[in-house]
Parts: structure tokens; sequence; C-alpha cells
């Protein structure tokens, strides 16, 4: 594996089987950047930043040497890796950090996507009578992202009631992120919220793509963990005072298994209608039920699969064989090891 290298991929003799030959290509700035050997990216959907770290060779490029590095206030970089064919960009993002290396030749830098711009910015502003996608255009806007929003309908206020001041009005907003106004919206609203290239997304997932199929036997590694508290009857009670109405409201969500005891999850949240408690308890105990199975996978580096994508599990000889959502994917790309992937992902279907 040579990254950056335009030499012919080798061949084994004897062999019938293509050997792979994974390329590393970086952009600083749109600029081609010689000198990578090795590169991490971690895409991610926590509701999070996805990060990098890329190594560089300062004697590879006499344009960028030490100097150049130590002066820069800010880049942008683009991560590209072929496997044979068209380069795909798996992160584009901000440094975050530069480490310099002069007696081993090297730069180190580490950084996220442009979700670092919404992370780092203090809500400015009065959002209460707009719609959570009139925010997530606004606050897209505000950080030259483009945006591919899911229309709603609700005013961010009524999420709040009597406290949507505390989160969504510009007397104590300042004491919040961009990111967390996104992320909290998103979730009143079942969505995701990401950042992908330039493109803020801020809607449901699609579940009508087939999941991709992921055979055991062609995995490096392969855990399975299963909690048996959650494989068991879930019950989530939602409790709530509503100051303005003076009642309170009490809803339930459960998930009955054969057998075995109720596990019960009671929450507290403040001046919730009936219907916004129920959809809370509904939401959480969706949350808990994917905790149930997951599986942690090391294979070799691949170029389609992505956070947040459902996989079906193939091959384990066990209760494992079904759906689940990929929480994260590890991509890693260097001279010693070749391009390596880990993924994680938890329980999002029944077995099949």
């Amino acid at each position: 594996m040579l990254p950056n290298s335009g030499l012919p991929a080798p061949t084994v003799p004897g062999s019938s089987t293509a050997v792979r030959y994974p390329r590393l290509r970086v952009l600083a700035n749109g600029a081609f950047v010689p000198g990578a050997f090795e590169a991490e990216v971690l895409n991610n959907s926590y509701f999070a930043a996805d990060r990098f770290r890329l190594g560089l060779a300062l004697s590879a490029d006499p344009a960028r040497g030490a100097a150049w590095w130590a002066d820069q206030d800010n880049v942008r970089v683009d991560i590209e890796v072929s496997l044979g064919g068209d380069y795909v960009n798996l992160l584009h993002g901000s440094v975050d950090s530069v480490a310099i290396d002069l007696l081993g030749d090297a730069v180190r830098l580490t950084g996220r996507d442009l979700s670092a711009g919404l992370i780092e910015a203090r809500v400015q502003g009065t959002f209460a009578n707009q719609t959570s996608s009139e925010i997530a255009t606004t606050l897209a806007g505000r950080r030259g992202l483009s945006a591919n929003v899911q229309h709603t309908t609700t005013p961010a206020g009524r999420y709040w009631q009597l406290e949507h001041d505390s989160l969504v009005l510009d007397g104590f907003a300042r004491a919040t992120t961009e990111w967390d106004l996104l992320v909290t919206l998103a979730q009143c609203e079942g969505f995701g919220v990401w950042v992908q290239g330039s493109t803020l997304h801020f809607r449901s997932a699609d579940s009508s793509a087939p999941p991709a199929v992921l055979q055991a036997a062609g995995l490096s590694a392969l855990h399975l963990e299963r909690s048996l508290t959650l494989a068991q009857s879930i019950e989530v009670t939602v409790k709530s005072w509503h100051s303005r109405a003076a009642r309170c409201t009490t809803q339930t969500a459960a998930a009955n298994q054969v057998g075995g005891a109720t596990h019960k999850y009671v929450y507290i949240a403040p001046n919730l209608t009936p219907d916004r408690a129920l959809k809370l308890a509904q939401q959480r105990l969706a949350e808990l039920a994917r905790h149930e199975r997951v599986i942690v996978a090391e294979m070799p580096g691949e170029l389609t699969l992505a956070a947040g994508q459902r996989i079906l599990l193939q091959g384990s000889g066990t209760g494992f064989d079904r759906i689940y959502s990929v929480d994260s994917i590890e991509r890693r790309l260097d001279m010693s090891h070749g391009f390596t992937q880990w993924l994680r992902a938890r329980n999002a279907g029944m077995a099949t």
C-alpha cells in the first residue's frame, strides 16, 4: 500500500485474487498535499462531530514545510481514499491542532468536520416563534453550510411551554451553543442532525433502503454483546408537572417480552403536555431497546458503509443475525497495517 502513489497495483504470483491497493489523498484548502503516510477518520451518529487524525511527511512538500504549518490559522482538509477506482471523500473538515515533529520530519493534524463551527458558536437571536426546520436552515446559513432540512410545523417554543425562554430566547441562550439547540430540536422531532461535507442534515433517517449485508465469515473480528436486563420486559414512565395547567401528567410506554421481570425506568421532565410526555416515553423506550444487542466488528477497510446506515448481520449462527444501525465507523490507513476499519452497531430490528 503506497499512499499518494500512482504506481500500478502489485500482483501476487500464483494467486487469482486481486490485491487490494488502497490510496490516500489529502487536500489542504483545496490543494493536493503529498506525503500523507497515515490517516484515521471516525464517522459517528452520536449527535457529535466526525473526527480525523493525519500524518504528513514535511519533506515531501517543499511548499508546505514546518514554517508554513506553524503559521496557519485556518486549514480546511479533505481526506479521500481510493480502492482502485475513483476517490471517495471520507471527511471534509477543519484542522483543530497542528503538531510538528522537526526531527521526525512529520506534521500531525487533528480536527473535526464542519459541525465544529456550530459546536463552538453561542446562540444569538430569538427562535421561539420559528419551527425546528426554520431554525436549522437559519443556523446552517450562519455557518456557510447548505441545508438538507426536513420540513416541520410546530413552533419551537411549544416544546418548552413555560420555560422555552431558557433555551430559545436571547436572554439565556448565549450559554447554549447552536449545536446544542439543533440536537435538542432533533430529539424533539425524532430526527438526526449531522454535517456531511458542507451540508447540514436535519431530518429523519432513511429506512426505505435495504440493509447492507455483513457476513461474519468475511470479518477479521466480531464481538457480540447482549444486555440481559434490556432483553426482558421494559416499562418507561414519564412524569411531568405542568405549571400553567397546574396538573401532573404521567405517561407509560412498555415493551413486553415472554417471561422474566419487568424493568421500570422513570424520567422527570417539566411542563409537558400528555401527548409530549407519551412521545418522550416512547422515544426513551426505543433508545433502551436499541442497546439490547450490540456488535463490534473489525474488517478490511471499505468505502460504502456509513454511520446511521442499516446493516444485516449473517452467518454468526446465533440470535445476533439480525438488522442493526451503525453507530460509528473508524477507518485507519497507514503504511504498516494497510486499510482497516472498526464498526459498532446497535439493534434496529427483529431477528430474520
